[in-house]
């Protein structure tokens, strides 16, 4: 056995820990661009955190997914106003823009010259500025990840801009700061963690590291999520959920993903559809075409005791069947808020573009079985 596991941020969990951002920041910069969504509240309280700590803010408010265009006018006020530190405080998104940002910022040429798969991908020639992570959502785990999702509105697909530099040097996760947030907010993001958990734990690079990561996010996911999402005050149950995301991007960050995420890329970029509805709504169809390929070869045998393991923990019943995992799935879809992805225009054309598109996707290569095309598109065309 051979593997290789990486995690440079430091990481700061637990209740309260938001209070300690001035005093871990003042250490690290003292000219700050303060990156947030379009919740600019937020800034007032930081804002004077920050200036007890000598530290002095831009502020810049990311609205919506977050596109190559806005991280490069991101990157360019941090450029014009001499910044030295970019903190981000927020959901997935706008953690994904601030490590843009903060690459960019540092790099002479275009975003396009970095981007994987529109772009020429190549490797970032600088570190990034100093980057500090505090998540509001819990379902990315993008506070401890090595790249940046982007849209690229113009060819229609989401993309990521990666280096082995770009894990955030510091993430504050504090379960509070995800108290105000929506139901259906709770409930894209939370499955959206489960599918990572659940993508890594069975990807081709999974190591007994990821997979103890794994278990225990999936186990909290399975006891919380439908908590967090039903009283969004149960404090509990934002602990888990926090705790789940932040071992999500630990795990994916060293195991990689899968089909769902290969698809959910290029499919995030054609239709308006929120990156957490779509994992929700593909996550179960997407595991039974993974199950039954793997049934069908022993070579693969360590799929199928994998997912029956998922199974298991998600029933809370030892015995439970693979297939039990794709049923508690399909009835946790049904009981939260998660609108039908045809709703977001998805169509046959739609579908026949991203089964072709999909099958190049990076998440694809952590898949552990290899799919078709056309086991692509029927996946899909229910969704239609």
């Amino acid at each position: 056995m051979k593997f290789s596991f990486s995690t440079p941020t430091t990481i700061y969990f637990g209740r309260k820990e938001a209070g300690r951002l001035g005093e871990v920041a003042s250490g690290m910069g003292c000219n700050a661009l303060l990156v947030s969504g379009s919740d600019t509240s937020r800034f007032n309280d930081i804002q004077v955190a920050l200036g007890q700590n000598n530290i002095c803010c831009t502020c810049f408010s990311q609205k919506g997914e977050p596109t190559v265009d806005q991280a490069e006018q991101g990157a360019k006020i941090a450029q014009s106003r001499g910044v030295d530190l970019v903190i981000a405080v927020g959901g997935g998104s706008v953690v994904d823009v601030g490590k843009a940002i903060a690459a960019l910022a540092t790099n002479p040429l275009p975003a396009m010259d970095y981007l994987e798969v529109i772009g020429k991908g190549k490797p970032l020639a600088a570190h990034p500025l100093p980057f500090v992570a505090l998540p509001t959502t819990a379902g990315t785990g993008a506070e401890v990840t090595f790249n940046s999702v982007l849209a690229a509105p113009e060819h229609g697909v989401k993309v990521s801009l990666r280096s082995p530099f770009m894990a955030p040097d510091v993430a504050i996760v504090d379960p509070e700061l995800s108290m105000g947030v929506s139901p259906v907010v709770t409930a894209s993001s939370g499955m959206d963690a489960l599918t990572q958990l659940m993508e890594a734990f069975i990807s081709r690079f999974s190591n007994p590291l990821t997979d103890a990561l794994c278990r225990e996010g999936i186990k909290r996911v399975a006891a919380s999520l439908k908590a967090a999402h039903d009283r969004g005050d149960d404090l509990a149950a934002r602990e888990d959920m926090s705790l789940a995301a932040l071992f999500s991007g630990v795990a994916l960050a060293n195991a990689k993903l899968g089909v769902v995420h290969g698809i959910a890329g290029p499919m995030g970029g054609m239709i308006p559809a929120p990156h957490g509805v779509i994992c929700a709504r593909l996550l179960g169809p997407c595991m039974a075409v993974n199950l039954t390929e793997s049934s069908r070869d022993e070579a693969h045998g360590h799929v199928v005791k994998k997912l029956g393991e998922i199974a298991s923990i998600l029933t809370g019943n030892p015995g439970a069947a693979p297939w039990d995992a794709v049923q508690w799935i399909d009835n946790m879809v049904r009981y939260l808020p998660l609108p039908p992805l045809s709703r977001y225009g998805l169509n046959k054309v739609k579908c026949q573009q991203l089964s072709c598109q999909a099958l190049k996707s990076s998440s694809m290569k952590g898949n552990p079985v290899p799919l078709t095309e056309k086991q692509l598109f029927d996946i899909l065309m229910p969704h239609c």
